[in-house]
């Protein structure tokens, strides 16, 4: 075979490429059909599958296109999509370049959808007065979902990583296809009957199609009268379904459907351990504040005892008696002092000292001193007093003198 006559996959891929390219219809052409998978990607792009009853090609429509859209497409749109089909080179493959969406009707799977939903709705299965509250601590952990596959790995992984002593039951249920909403609702029956806290029912992502067995009466029905708190965690974040409107807990994915149902047992432990710090240090000082609160009433209480007074009022006689003393010798002192000074100068004053200097006293018969000779008359009849006696005297005569001159 000629060198020539070898192609790369990339020069065969351009070539192929080039024959969408040169084909006019192709270039420009309408396509109707239900949407399905629809994800919409952070750069404004939108990613779809177009389908029909009997085939489905992927699409896009860029970010510049989209921003022209008068509305939202989803999941079991009818619509018309205007643009080209053209090759992917890099990967090999075709698919449909949007340029313009338009709305068609609403799907099949969509109507019915809504049509249950509303049913549902008015029945009073969405109510908030039938939803039970997931346990705070879950140590037996039910779950229906395939037995294989991201959704219950992911499920057994967060479940484990937040508590390993969580115990966990797997109902192997068939999640798509035919019977695979029997399948679910005979699953959260079974697990009914081992008594788990909670039941986590769901799958990983996909189309509409994919999730329809979330949507069948069967599961809801199944969901709604299950005694056990029901956490519905089915595709990602943007897809919802009736299993989610009437589980007691929707979580966008399955992990998210672990992660509400079982506690982070090391974040609760640190918890723990944090708040028994905390309250042993309140502990210490109320304790603290206690025993001070105590000391002052024990001594309010002593100096209110009793004892205590007939002490105080001791030490107050002691003190008044002290002062007492005290305020006696002084005056005791003053007054000896007082009284030595009277006594000198009555000392001064004595007649009996007068007398024993040689002075002498008289009185008259009566009694009365002579302090004149006008006091006494002749023949009047005196007495003299010496130092050491009297004398008995008579007056036989008197004479004036005048001292001093």
């Amino acid at each position: 075979m000629a060198e020539e006559n070898i192609w790369s996959v990339t020069r065969l891929n351009g070539y192929i490429k080039g024959l969408f390219t040169d084909d006019m219809l192709l270039c420009d052409i309408s396509v109707k059909g239900e949407l399905s998978n629809v994800k919409y990607h952070s750069s404004g792009h939108i990613y779809f599958t177009l389908k029909d009853e009997g085939a489905c090609i992927s699409g896009v429509m860029f970010a510049s296109d989209s921003f022209s859209l008068g509305f939202r497409p989803e999941a079991g749109d009818k619509v018309v999509i205007r643009g080209r089909v053209s090759v992917y080179e890099k990967a090999g493959t075709y698919q449909l370049y949007a340029k313009t969406i338009k709305a068609a009707g609403t799907g099949e799977l969509y109507r019915k959808f809504t049509e249950l939903k509303k049913e549902l709705e008015e029945m009073g299965m969405f109510d908030e007065m039938y939803k039970k509250p997931v346990p705070f601590l879950v140590q037996r952990l039910g779950v229906v979902t395939a037995s294989t596959g991201a959704a219950v790995r992911d499920i057994i992984n967060v479940s484990k990583r937040r508590n390993p002593y969580v115990e966990i039951i797997l109902y192997p249920a068939k999640v798509q296809g035919e019977g695979a909403a029997d399948s679910i609702a005979y699953g959260i029956k079974i697990l009914e009957n081992y008594k788990p806290n909670v039941i986590i029912v769901g799958r990983g992502g996909g189309s509409i199609e994919d999730l329809w067995a979330f949507n069948e009466r069967t599961v809801a029905k199944a969901i709604f009268e299950c005694s056990i708190p029901v956490i519905s965690g089915t595709g990602h974040e943007t897809d919802f379904t009736i299993a989610d409107f009437v589980a007691d807990v929707r979580a966008s994915t399955p992990s998210a459907a672990a992660e509400l149902a079982v506690l982070d047992y090391r974040a609760f432990m640190a918890s723990i351990e944090g708040y028994y710090g905390k309250l042993s240090l309140l502990m210490r000082k109320r304790i603290s504040s206690l025993k001070e609160e105590a000391a002052n009433r024990r001594m309010l209480l002593e100096r209110s005892s009793p004892k205590a007074r007939l002490a105080i009022q001791k030490e107050r006689a002691k003190r008044t008696e002290e002062q007492i003393k005290t305020s006696f010798n002084r005056i005791l002192s003053e007054s000896r002092s007082r009284t030595a000074l009277y006594a000198g100068a009555l000392s001064a004053l004595s007649p009996l000292n007068t007398l024993s200097r040689g002075y002498s006293f008289t009185e008259n018969g009566e009694g009365r001193p002579v302090k004149s000779i006008d006091d006494v008359e002749t023949e009047d009849r005196l007495r003299v007093y010496t130092k050491d006696g009297r004398i008995f005297a008579q007056v036989y005569g008197k004479e004036s003198i005048k001292f001093g001159e």
